[in-house]
């Protein structure tokens, strides 16, 4: 590894990363990585890159707009990739993103030949894949874009089920706010384990989570390798608080109403009506166990016309309402309990 001689040999920063940003990346993915850096590499909070170094790298110079509008001017050409401990690729939105320019896949190819290990943020994985950089290699894809990845992208290995991988010299992340995580992994790794939880308390974040940690995604109980049961699974996914019906998927997937009906009843021995039901029920029950939230505000945001009718359907369901699941048990509920128990044993 090459000496970063901006700090001299007694003060090369413990954890180097470039940054190569894709046209249109996801600012928040990028800034939450940047700032778990740029906290951890200072005393307090002010900013001098003494412990972390970081940089945006280019090929060309030119801002970089992204999926908000916001630019980013660069502030290094490419150079040599071992001048760095990690090399990032954030990603931008699903679609509107191009391939990396020749300069960069050749950039990154020379990282990897050298054993930089290499990072995919947001999108940043699907760039690498399309570069011939994830061959072989486990990636962390978000559960809202499964389906339509797993379509565009033929040989990836994704997983949905972790808010971060680390495969070898692979590392990806989902982004948001996986991507600090994911930053403070390598904080935790090369500069200290209080520095990685400085940075986060510092962004009002809890505590950094391990890469097994699953996903903030909706609890899933319904598994199923028919692609067309997953596309329409996500979909009602998507519109959880905006509930639409079979017909309206149908349409969107380009697949008739029985068509669907049918797919359901062999992968899953129901209707797509009633898995829409218990994915909308799964949220409300998240939420009435880990959240503050009103259950009139739970109601709305799972889909329901008021609470009265998440009751009627939650009841139906899990054989209580959603205020008793809520309602912690008395000292007299508990002793009226024990002393049921004791009678019938």
């Amino acid at each position: 590894m090459l000496a970063n001689s901006k700090y001299g040999s007694q003060n090369t920063p413990r954890l180097n990363v470039g940054f190569i940003l894709a046209n249109r990346f996801t600012l928040c993915a990028f800034a939450n990585f940047v700032d778990v850096l740029r906290l951890a590499a200072d005393e307090g909070d002010r900013s001098r890159p003494i412990l972390c170094h970081w940089t945006v790298l280019s090929d060309t110079m030119n801002p970089i707009a992204s999926s908000s509008g916001i630019t980013v001017q660069p502030k290094e050409r490419l150079g040599d990739p071992r001048r760095f401990n990690y090399i990032v690729v954030v990603g931008g939105l699903m679609g509107e993103a191009p391939n990396l320019s020749p300069a960069y896949q050749k950039f990154l190819h020379e990282a990897a030949n050298a054993g930089v290990p290499l990072v995919g943020v947001c999108t940043g994985a699907f760039l690498l894949h399309e570069a011939g950089l994830l061959d072989g290699y486990r990636c962390c894809i978000s559960w809202f874009h499964h389906s339509e990845i797993v379509e565009q992208f033929e040989g990836i290995d994704p997983v949905v089920e972790q808010i971060f991988v680390v495969d070898r010299d692979r590392l990806t992340c989902s982004g948001g706010v996986s991507s600090a995580h994911l930053a403070a992994y390598l904080v935790d790794k090369h500069v200290g384990r209080a520095q990685a939880n400085k940075s986060l308390h510092i962004m009002i974040i809890d505590d950094a989570l391990q890469a097994e940690k699953p996903q903030p995604g909706i609890p899933l109980d319904l598994k199923t390798q028919d692609p067309i049961v997953q596309r329409a699974l996500l979909i009602m996914q998507q519109n959880i608080d905006m509930p639409i019906s079979v017909q309206e998927i149908a349409r969107r997937m380009g697949n008739s109403k029985r068509q669907i009906e049918r797919h359901f009843r062999v992968s899953l021995d129901t209707s797509p009506q009633v898995a829409f039901l218990n994915i909308r029920l799964d949220l409300a029950h998240h939420l009435i166990e880990k959240s503050q939230k009103s259950i009139a505000q739970i109601a709305v945001d799972s889909g329901f016309c008021d609470s009265s009718h998440l009751s009627r359907m939650f009841r139906r369901r899990y054989g209580c309402t959603p205020q008793a699941l809520r309602r912690p048990v008395s000292d007299v509920e508990l002793s009226a309990q024990t002393l049921q128990a004791d009678v019938t044993a």
